[in-house]
């Protein structure tokens, strides 16, 4: 059994460890598209790579040296929740998956299709926390990169816009329903909301995966 175990961690890892080579490549890709194309030389640094839908890619990279069995599982239960869920409510508006660069666009759509491929993976592995322990654990992650993308925030601002996570201040939300929000409550209240939003979609999707993992042991 402990064999078995050791197989599939390996095979999962070489997983892990492609996608994140890929994602990060990819990413470099990305910033000298819109560096040098898109934006004519000129950073962006609304487009710096720490994002809600660009956490996975980190993890994927930290995943095939994670000797700790407690901060794997946080990290693959970050994936099957978080990441699915930024991965396929993404969908739901995709305005902000086109550029005027046509490869930008088909890049933004590949992105988050394996982000919801590696939320999957990461569910259907047995290897995430599928408790509710499990769950509050990488909400603490969760928490943990939006103090990181607040201080990204507040730091870069002074060297062009920037809204990590979507919640700066100095900004208003521009997302579906929490535009509508954010101008009826105000912009504070509005990032709060979507901030409890997303663990409460986490919630959702972590609640399907425990069900799932309770048959699968029955």
């Amino acid at each position: 059994m402990t064999i078995l175990i050791t197989y599939n961690r390996l095979h999962y890892n070489r997983i892990y460890l492609i996608c994140g080579l890929a994602m990060a490549a990819s990413e470099i890709w990305k910033q000298l598209c819109l560096t040098f194309i898109v934006n004519h030389g000129h950073y962006y640094w609304w487009y710096f790579p720490f994002q809600l839908c660009s956490i996975p890619m980190y993890i994927c990279l930290i995943l095939p040296w994670a000797k700790s069995v407690r901060l794997r599982k946080i990290l693959l239960t970050f994936l099957m929740d978080f990441g699915m869920l930024g991965g396929i409510f993404t969908f739901f508006d995709t305005s902000g998956l086109h550029y005027s660069y046509a490869p930008l666009t088909v890049h933004s759509f590949a992105w988050h299709i394996l982000l919801i491929l590696l939320g999957l993976t990461a569910g259907l592995s047995l290897e995430s926390d599928y408790s509710w322990k499990g769950y509050w654990r990488c909400t603490a992650l969760y928490g943990g990169t939006c103090i990181i993308a607040t201080i990204f925030n507040m730091v870069f601002y002074r060297f062009g816009a920037i809204n990590m996570f979507y919640i700066s201040p100095h900004y208003y939300i521009t997302q579906v329903i929490f535009k509508e929000i954010a101008e009826f409550l105000g912009n504070t209240a509005g990032i709060f909301i979507y901030i409890a939003s997303i663990v409460s979609g986490a919630a959702v999707f972590h609640f399907i995966w425990h069900l799932i993992y309770r048959n699968k042991k029955a």
